[in-house]
């Protein structure tokens, strides 16, 4: 058997990597580029590294910013009661998040209509007292385009201190305890008029 030598077995392998790395998929966690506006495509799923604008941070970023008692917004979803769960028993999911934070379920959502997207930027102003100078962190879970898109639009309506924490809350549990949370109120009574519409 005729042994290939070990300097072309390596040339081998680093082509046969970069050909995968040049076939990667598009929505990639290597180089995903930023949207012109608001991302309306599935709200799971890579997301950019950069958000113009507003500062990315990481959960030691976060940990500094806390002092200053920055608004939290949490944007994840609500847990949804599964077809098939029995009509006997009482569904009661629970919301973990990073401690303080305001939980406005699906606030980065896009498309939106036009009366929820203006429910945000009233509860946003209402929660910052109009001060569009005020610290702002927008999360939800990794590879969530609908925190990414929250402080997307934050940017967009001129807020000027908005930070972006795409390690959200499984990134904040990994250094200290969560907290259960409810929706917002406001937020909440809109999302309830919405559904028996």
């Amino acid at each position: 058997m005729r042994r290939v030598p070990s300097a072309a077995l390596r040339g081998a392998t680093i082509l046969a990597a970069a050909l995968l790395l040049a076939a990667a998929p598009a929505d990639s966690p290597l180089n995903v580029p930023e949207p012109d506006g608001i991302w309306t495509g599935p709200q799971h799923g890579y997301t950019p590294a950069t958000l113009a604008g507003a500062t990315v941070v990481d959960i030691a970023a976060l940990d500094a910013l806390m002092p200053g008692g920055p608004l939290l917004l949490d944007v994840a979803i609500a847990d949804r009661k599964p077809q098939n769960f029995p009509a006997d028993r009482p569904w009661l999911p629970a919301h973990r998040s990073v401690p303080g934070a305001v939980w406005m379920p699906n606030a980065g959502a896009a498309p939106t209509d036009p009366a929820h997207e203006a429910l945000f930027y009233e509860r946003v102003a209402a929660l910052t007292g109009n001060d569009k100078g005020k610290v702002i962190v927008t999360f939800c879970h990794p590879d969530c385009w609908g925190s990414w898109n929250a402080a997307k639009r934050l940017v967009l309506k001129g807020y000027t201190r908005v930070h972006w924490f795409p390690e959200g809350i499984e990134g904040w549990q990994d250094k200290h305890e969560t907290a259960v949370i409810k929706p917002d109120p406001a937020w909440a009574a809109r999302a309830a008029g919405d559904a028996q519409r």
